[in-house]
């Protein structure tokens, strides 16, 4: 079953909102309709996804009761760019999620894109994305997942955690009314000035910032000091043998310092 418009549910006018009951995944049913030619802030949204696919492909178990959506944009940008989205929307969920925990709950950053509440994750972040033949974006899927009342037992070597295990009181559509306007306003700050400003703001909730860390890569494990965030988004790693590594992808682990 299928709605558009708001649906009844709190959104900017940026925004138009197809719902489901059930569908494959929200990432699907969001390229069908991009590729159809559906304008910039079409928002997909389903109780619960049959078929959910998370980072890597790896599957994403989506029962009702928590948020699954995707949202159509389509930035004038090369793709290098439109990766640091990821950037951006996390922290939407994160200014999302806070409106309903008590102020002193962690919530926290992980690189490139993991929510943390008291240090463990909240949600899933997907972007996938066409590229027009002149080599900027034809258009990126927002693909996002966040924990309301159930949660997977262990993410990505992380503990995982639901809003309602963290105490918020929160409906799944006043989580995507929170969610749609703190996105568009990051969103907006993107476009008229690009990515620094999400940079800044992201490293003031960075979980590990100064810290030591290990990062897994495809093909070796670094241990270092987490330095800050690359204008382009990776991260830096200092070693301790005082060499500045640039790392554009991998698995981030905080190190338990020694007592």
């Amino acid at each position: 079953m299928i709605q558009t418009g708001g649906g009844g549910i709190d959104l900017p006018p940026f925004f138009k909102l197809a719902a489901f009951d059930t569908v494959g995944s929200t990432n699907t049913e969001a390229r069908n309709l991009a590729d159809t030619g559906a304008p910039e802030g079409q928002i997909v949204w389903a109780k619960r996804q049959e078929q959910g696919v998370g980072r890597r492909g790896r599957r994403w178990v989506s029962p009702e009761g928590n948020l699954y959506c995707s949202l159509i944009l389509r930035p004038d940008c090369d793709p290098a760019a439109a990766a640091r989205l990821s950037f951006l929307v996390a922290l939407a969920i994160r200014q999302a999620i806070a409106t309903f925990l008590k102020p002193e709950t962690s919530l926290q950053l992980k690189w490139p894109n993991d929510v943390l509440i008291d240090g463990c994750k909240s949600a899933g972040i997907l972007l996938e994305s066409k590229v027009k033949p002149d080599g900027l974006m034809d258009y990126v899927i927002i693909g996002t997942g966040i924990n309301i009342a159930s949660y997977p037992q262990l993410t990505d070597g992380l503990p995982a955690i639901s809003l309602d295990e963290a105490g918020a009181k929160v409906t799944v559509e006043s989580l995507l009314s929170a969610y749609s306007y703190a996105l568009l306003e990051l969103y907006t700050t993107w476009k008229q000035y690009d990515f620094a400003p999400i940079r800044d703001l992201w490293l003031s909730h960075a979980t590990g910032l100064g810290e030591r860390i290990t990062v897994k890569l495809s093909n070796e494990t670094l241990e270092g000091t987490f330095a800050g965030l690359e204008d382009n988004g990776a991260l830096a790693l200092i070693l301790d043998s005082g060499e500045r590594k640039l790392i554009s992808a991998g698995e981030v682990f905080i190190v338990p310092p020694v007592s």
